[in-house]
């Protein structure tokens, strides 16, 4: 309704965006960081290759920035159990 009380027979209806498309490379990061975690000195390699997805997620502006994210933090965890086993059993084949 306009102020006047009217209807207004032209509505404006608002526009759907489309959803975003998921980055692959983010999807990638995610699943080598878990298995980062099970074979410990693969983090180092996996945590650059997602921080490439995320520097593409922001380029492209595509969808899986957390996924992205969630397989840096995995990188990063993978890291610090290997440093604190190298430590903690440094005769440890890893």
């Amino acid at each position: 309704m306009d102020p006047q009380g009217q209807y207004n027979q032209f509505q404006q209806v608002p526009l759907m965006q489309p959803p975003h498309q998921t980055n692959g490379k983010a999807i990638t990061a995610l699943v080598l960081g878990i298995i980062s975690i099970v074979i410990l000195w693969l983090g180092a390699i996996l945590g650059i290759f997602a921080s490439l997805a995320l520097k593409d997620i922001k380029r492209r502006h595509q969808g899986g920035r957390g996924l992205a994210i969630g397989g840096l933090v995995c990188g990063i965890v993978s890291i610090v159990l290997y440093v604190f086993l190298l430590f903690i059993v440094p005769n440890l084949p890893l």
